[in-house]
C-alpha cells in the first residue's frame, strides 16, 4: 500500500535535524521524533524505510510512526519536534492566599473532638470559611504535598530521622 504521508526533508532540514543529533543534548522524545523523520526522509541517501522498519529501529510502535510522518506532512517538522501546550491547562484551586490560609489552618488546633486535622475536615473548613467555593481532600493533599506541613508527618525530608540514625549506629561496628 503506497504511503499517504511522505516525507522529503530538504539538504538543510536533515543537516539541522543530524547535527543536533549528534550533540545528544536534545530531549528524547524530540530525538525519537527526529530519528523517525531521518530515517522516513524518501530524500536520504538509503532512500526511506518501511514504518514496521523504522519503529523497530527506534523502539517505538508503527502507530507513532504512522502519527509523527503524518503531523510533519500536515502541520509542518517543526510541529514534530517541538512539544504541544496543553489545550486546557490545570488551574490550581488554591491561590497564594489560599495556600496560606489552609497551612494557617493546619497549624491551628484541630475541632473539638478531634486530635489531629484530617484532609477531609481541612477541605471542609476551607468551603466553610468561604476561602474556596469547592474543593476536595485529595487537592488539599497536593497542595501541602508542596509543603513542609503534611499532617502527621514529623520530618520534611523522605527520610526520617530516627531510621538515620539507626541506621548510622548499624553501620559503627
Amino acid at each position: 500500500m503506497p504511503k499517504i504521508y511522505r516525507i522529503k526533508l530538504t539538504t538543510e532540514e536533515r543537516g539541522v535535524l543530524l547535527a543536533r543529533q549528534r550533540k545528544g543534548l536534545s530531549k528524547s522524545a524530540w530525538y525519537r521524533a527526529a530519528s523517525i523523520l531521518l530515517l522516513a526522509d524518501e530524500g536520504a541517501p538509503g532512500g526511506s524505510l518501511s514504518d514496521t522498519a523504522i519503529a523497530k529501529a527506534v523502539h517505538a510502535a508503527v502507530r507513532t510512526v504512522e502519527r509523527i510522518r503524518e503531523r510533519a506532512v500536515c502541520e509542518g517538522i517543526e510541529s514534530v519536534l517541538t512539544r504541544k501546550a496543553h489545550s486546557n491547562p490545570r488551574l490550581s484551586l488554591l491561590d497564594g492566599k489560599a495556600e496560606a490560609r489552609l497551612i494557617a489552618l493546619c497549624c491551628s488546633p484541630p475541632p473539638e473532638g478531634r486530635a489531629v486535622w484530617t484532609l477531609q475536615l481541612l477541605a471542609d473548613k476551607l468551603i466553610e470559611l468561604e476561602v474556596v467555593p469547592a474543593i476536595s481532600d485529595e487537592s488539599v493533599r497536593r497542595t501541602l504535598k508542596k509543603t513542609i506541613f503534611s499532617p502527621g508527618e514529623k520530618s520534611s525530608g523522605a527520610f526520617p530521622r530516627k531510621a538515620a540514625l539507626r541506621l548510622s549506629a548499624r553501620w559503627k561496628t
